[in-house]
Formats: structure tokens, C-alpha cells, sequence
């Protein structure tokens, strides 16, 4: 059997007065995901469990089959992982944003989706002068870097950049027991990119400069089996973004990766289909996520978002079934966002998602297209989102 998982992060909406009271699901054009929501299974899954914020790093989990309630200890230890930085048991790891932030207002949670090489220099400067024995800045891609502190138990509330866009960012700012701390190191980073030649041209050239870091998602390295001990399958992931490239790296699953692929719009989508393709000639199941929609609903882009969705189903789903039903094999697919992104919200909510499944052994409860409504409509409803690995591997009929 082999096993295709393609995740169109951030792609559940709701209905929308710009689209005549459709989703951008719902507006999309989408044959091939819609042919496997109406020839196999639909319903709603829930990714984020009670209690837990809606990020990516707790849904993600849930979908590749692990309980967050058990085995979830924070973000930022997921990218670490994903970097090959070691940790030890004293180490906290954050999530360090380059964001931009104007007149005490979060303006941008990504400072422009500034280029990698410029912003490996500011958290290099950063590094140079506030580095030391306990604290280290570590640089990653586009906006996206890390901090490792090493110290006691950490306690404090912090608040993910993206959730505050275009919101005063005081109220935000670190509190709790190390709270002035991490805000200390804040105002001095702020200081260091104030001056720095990268900032000056990006203003220059009207981009967003990095005026900020932004200490978020705390955690230490989890403790997880391996997913071929779990499922008794091996598997590898797609993706461009370091927090499932982590998750993926502690779970012992291959980490392909794709040339042009950016976690952005402008990603390498024909790349990733054809790479999952590939993958599945050497691994038993392959998990290909696709980024772009999450980034289109942060930035309230509808046109955007739908274009993304509209890719990802013509170059990787749609490359991905044909191979399945041509290649003599048994096959399953499942196309599922990981949680919604809304454009009203322009960040995640936790709301149970869509999922559609066909393939050997699946029978059809549904045979209608695929959005949110009929996953709904469906009267299939996964209340434990981990359980749903389980189920898109084993299912027997209905």
C-alpha cells in the first residue's frame, strides 16, 4: 500500500461576502481533490485540542497521529530540531521573528518576508552582541530564526507575532517570571537592526526593515517515537517550512527537499508533486505540505489564496492521484488543511477542518465536492485529531 498525505496548510475559511457567501475552498477550482472527496470519504476533523492555541506546530502534530495533550512541549523546539541545533535538558528554545513594527503597532509579523542571506546578517549581528554563554541566536530562513537560553525553568506568557498584525504590540510583549528579561533583550535588538546597512537599504528601496526580534513559542526538545514504530510504515516529508521539517526529523521520517520550494506563494508547487511522486517509489507513505494558502490568509489575500489552493490541486494532487491509480500498487490519498486561516481573522482559528480520503478499501459517504459544509454534512466526525493517522491507515469500508 502505498500512502499519499498532501496538506494545504491554512486553506479553511469561512463563507465570504467578496465570494458571493463561499469559502475560498468552496470558490476554488479544484477537480482533483474534488474527486477524491466525492468518490472516497469526507468529514471534519478536529486538529487543535481544547486548551491548546491553533497553531501549526499542535495541528500538525495531530494530523501526523500524535496526541499534543501528550506530546507537545512547545514550537520552537520542533525548528531546532529541523536545524540540527543540540539541545540539552536545560534548554529552552523561542522562536525569534524579524518583524517590523511602526509606531508601537505590529505592522508586519514577517518583516517583508525578508530574503534569508540578508536576514542571516542581522542575527549574526544580534548574536555578536548579545550572545553569551547562556544565550544563543541562531539564524534560519526569511524571518523565521531561533534562541536558545539556557537557564531554570522558564515561565512567561508570549504571544505569536502573527496573531497581533496591525494591533499595539504592549499588551503583547513578554510577561511573567523572565518577562523583563526577554523584553530587555527585545529594546537591545531593536538598537542593533535601528542602525544596521540591511535595514537602511531595505527602507531605501521600500521594503519593510526589520526593526525587531520577537521572542515567541517557547519549549524544550519533546520525546517521540518514531513514526514507522508507530504506524508500521515508513514515510518522509515535503515541505519548506522548518517546523514540520523538525517534527518530521524527531519522528525518523525522510526529509526530501525541493529546489524553489520558499513556504511562500511563490513556492516550487510542480517541484513538490513531482518530488512526492518520487518519494513514493522509495517510502511507503509520503506527507507534502504546501504552505502558500496559510501565508495568502495572513495577509487577507483572497485572490491569492484561492490561486495557491487552485495549485496545489493541479500540480501536486493532481500528478499524485494519477501516479496512485497507475502505478499497480495499492494506494490510499488524503488532502486536508492542517487548521483554518481565515481572511476575516488573517490568523489561525481552531475550528475543525475538512478531510477527504479515497483508495483502496474506502468506500464513498459523500459525493460531493470538498469544503468545509460538506465535511460537515458528512456525519463523519474525528473529535481526537491524532486519531485520524490511524484511521486514514486501517479504514475498512465505511
Amino acid at each position: 500500500m502505498k500512502y499519499a498525505i498532501v496538506l494545504m496548510d491554512g486553506a479553511a475559511d469561512e463563507p465570504l461576502v467578496e465570494l458571493d457567501g463561499k469559502t475560498v475552498l468552496e470558490k476554488a477550482h479544484i477537480p482533483h481533490t474534488d474527486w477524491i472527496s466525492s468518490h472516497g470519504q469526507q468529514g471534519l476533523v478536529r486538529t487543535v485540542p481544547s486548551g491548546f492555541s491553533p497553531g501549526s506546530d499542535v495541528a500538525m502534530m495531530s494530523v501526523l497521529g500524535y496526541d499534543p495533550k501528550v506530546d507537545y512541549t512547545g514550537r520552537a523546539p520542533l525548528e531546532a530540531a529541523a536545524q540540527n541545533i543540540q539541545t540539552g535538558p536545560n534548554d529552552w528554545v523561542f522562536r525569534c521573528n524579524l518583524v517590523t513594527v511602526a509606531d508601537g503597532i505590529m505592522e508586519d509579523y514577517s518583516a517583508g518576508h525578508i530574503e534569508t542571506v540578508q536576514a542571516a546578517q542581522l542575527i549574526e549581528e544580534i548574536n555578536e552582541q548579545l550572545g553569551n554563554e547562556k544565550i544563543t541566536f541562531y539564524p534560519g530562513v526569511s524571518y523565521r530564526h531561533l534562541m536558545v537560553y539556557i537557564g531554570d525553568a522558564f515561565e512567561g506568557k508570549l504571544s505569536a507575532p502573527h496573531d497581533i498584525t496591525d494591533q499595539p504590540i504592549t499588551k503583547y510583549l513578554p510577561r511573567g517570571k523572565h518577562g523583563k528579561e526577554l523584553c530587555r533583550l527585545m529594546e537591545q535588538a531593536a538598537e542593533i537592526l535601528a542602525g544596521h546597512d540591511v535595514n537602511k537599504v531595505r527602507s531605501d528601496l521600500g521594503e519593510n526593515p526589520a526593526t525587531n526580534i520577537w521572542l515567541w513559542g517557547q519549549g524544550k526538545r519533546p520525546q517521540l517515537d518514531g513514526f514507522r514504530q508507530r504506524f508500521g510504515v515508513s514515510g518522509c516529508v515535503i515541505t519548506a517550512v522548518d517546523l514540520v521539517r523538525g517534527l518530521g526529523k524527531l519522528l525518523g521520517m525522510k526529509i526530501i527537499e525541493v529546489e524553489g520550494a520558499t513556504g511562500y506563494l511563490d513556492t516550487n508547487f510542480a517541484g513538490k508533486g513531482q518530488a512526492a511522486i518520487d518519494a513514493l517509489k522509495e517510502k511507503d507513505l509520503v506527507f507534502a505540505h504546501v504552505e502558500a494558502p496559510d501565508e495568502a490568509g495572513h495577509g487577507a489575500m483572497i485572490d491569492e489564496k484561492i490561486k495557491a489552493i487552485e495549485q496545489i490541486d493541479q500540480y501536486v494532487v493532481g500528478p499524485l492521484l494519477k501516479w496512485l491509480q497507475t502505478s499497480g500498487n495499492d494506494w490510499r490519498i488524503m488532502v486536508l488543511p492542517d487548521h483554518p486561516t481565515p481572511i476575516r481573522l488573517r490568523t489561525h482559528s481552531a475550528d475543525p477542518v475538512p478531510f477527504a480520503l479515497a483508495g483502496d478499501g474506502i468506500n464513498s459517504n459523500r459525493q460531493q465536492p470538498f469544503s468545509e459544509a460538506n465535511g460537515r454534512k458528512s456525519g463523519l466526525f474525528i473529535e481526537k485529531g491524532y486519531q485520524l493517522m490511524e484511521y486514514f491507515l486501517k479504514a475498512n469500508g465505511k
